[in-house]
């Protein structure tokens, strides 16, 4: 069985790597890695003795890290780093550690700014390009967004693909989420198609989490942290009144990693809801009387609410999509509270406080955890890239840095799995019903 993890090469690496780096094991020097170091996906006993009692090979990831043999010349290659989609915590941190790698590591003079997302690729826009150098980048990391802008759209890739050839860049980052790396996959197909020796490699970037087959995305950590005081604050206004009711809308479109990490990280929360998971609002077992159940008891209630769940709840005239193709849903939060409102006009008074904190989360700095991930990963991406890889998306799987064609990862989104343990997790801190 062809194995569906093969990462594209631009051709055969023959340039010796400056890298002083090591051929042995047990001289106390890191190792180059080949692509033949392959890491096992599927980890499962059941997977392993499929494979076993069929005489086949479990499905390999390519492990990512320097190679011996490079593709470019360093010293006369290259680079341009574009930034797309959503803001999100560890942008600035990945740009710093994409030109350090290449200028320090590697010794590649020339690196471009993209700016403003593919709109930096399209000369009609007017935006040019921004010289980047280990000066300009060196006290980035201390800031949210991205120095380089962004935004949200597709360009005609033909016309991204020509001003790469006229500004002879050798190597393209593209730094995004689901949207983002389709579009960089598109660049490689065309780049492909007319024979040119270009990479593209992809760094995923989506706070949502929601990137498949890799453990996590850059960024999310930072989001759960930053919510978990904004959480602490939800439940102190909450018990500050008789009947309190406060809800927390936070980000999470199609996944609702973020409210569920959360909701764990301050275990304050009474209740999640997520876009997985379609709850009703009435009848005995539906969240209205859960929730009437839980004040009467206790006096008062947290609610966290991903962003795009509940939608299956709120009449929808027409589909509206941002710039991106994204479904843009209505408010939840608001929704919630006017039904909240209603149903216990002639219960009993509540009291209830809704907060928004989703741009303030997106567009904070990386806390320490990821900003040892931005990195490495973009220590890895640039080893990958140099190496002749295109058409490929670093990330971690099975806690290991590797290696991921950009056409594996953007086939589905990950969603939580309400049979999960993480999950189930999240039910035992909230208290939160099985079903609603």
């Amino acid at each position: 069985m062809a194995n569906r993890f093969t990462i594209a090469h631009l051709g055969t690496a023959k340039i010796k790597s400056p890298l002083q780096l090591s051929t042995v094991r047990g001289d106390n020097i890191f190792t180059f890695v080949t692509d033949e170091d392959q890491l096992v996906h599927d980890l499962s006993l059941e997977r392993y003795t499929e494979c076993l009692a069929a005489g086949t090979e479990p499905q390999g990831l390519e492990k990512a890290g320097p190679r011996q043999h490079l593709f470019f010349e360093p010293q006369e290659t290259t680079a341009a780093i574009v930034t797309c989609g959503g803001l999100c915590p560890g942008i600035n941190n990945v740009i710093r550690g994409v030109v350090m790698a290449l200028h320090y590591f590697y010794g590649v003079k020339r690196i471009l700014g993209v700016p403003y997302g593919y709109e930096g690729l399209n000369p009609a826009m007017g935006h040019g390009f921004r010289e980047l150098t280990p000066e300009a980048v060196k006290d980035i990391h201390q800031f949210g967004g991205t120095i380089l802008g962004s935004s949200r759209g597709a360009q005609e890739v033909g016309t991204m693909v020509d001003t790469l050839v006229r500004e002879k860049v050798d190597i393209l980052f593209t730094i995004g989420g689901d949207g983002t790396l389709k579009g960089a996959d598109a660049i490689g197909a065309e780049i492909e198609r007319r024979g040119l020796s270009i990479s593209v490699a992809g760094i995923p970037k989506t706070i949502d989490n929601d990137i498949d087959l890799i453990d996590k995305s850059f960024g999310f950590e930072t989001s759960f942290d930053i919510a978990s005081p904004i959480l602490r604050d939800a439940h102190n206004e909450a018990t500050g009144a008789f009947n309190g009711i406060s809800i927390v809308k936070l980000m999470g479109r199609d996944s609702g990693f973020i409210a569920a990490s959360a909701a764990l990280a301050m275990p304050v929360v009474n209740f999640v809801l997520i876009p997985e998971l379609q709850f009703k609002l009435d009848g005995e077992q539906g969240f209205l009387a859960v929730l009437q159940q839980r004040l009467e008891h206790k006096k008062h209630a947290v609610i966290v609410v991903a962003e795009g769940a509940g939608q299956h709840l709120i009449a929808q005239e027409d589909v509206r999509t941002d710039a991106s193709g994204n479904v843009q849903h209505s408010d939840i939060g608001l929704f919630l509270k006017d039904k909240i409102k209603a149903y216990f006009k002639e219960k009993f008074p509540v009291t209830i406080k809704y907060i928004d904190p989703s741009y303030i989360v997106r567009s904070a700095a990386a806390n320490p955890g990821d900003s040892v991930f931005c990195s490495g990963l973009a220590y890895m991406a640039v080893h990958g890239a140099m190496a002749g890889k295109t058409r490929f998306v670093v990330g971690r799987v099975n806690n290991k840095m590797v290696y991921l064609p950009i056409s594996a990862v953007t086939q589905k989104r990950k969603k939580i799995d309400l049979e999960s343990e993480f999950w189930f997790s999240v039910l035992q801190s909230t208290g939160q019903p099985f079903t609603l």
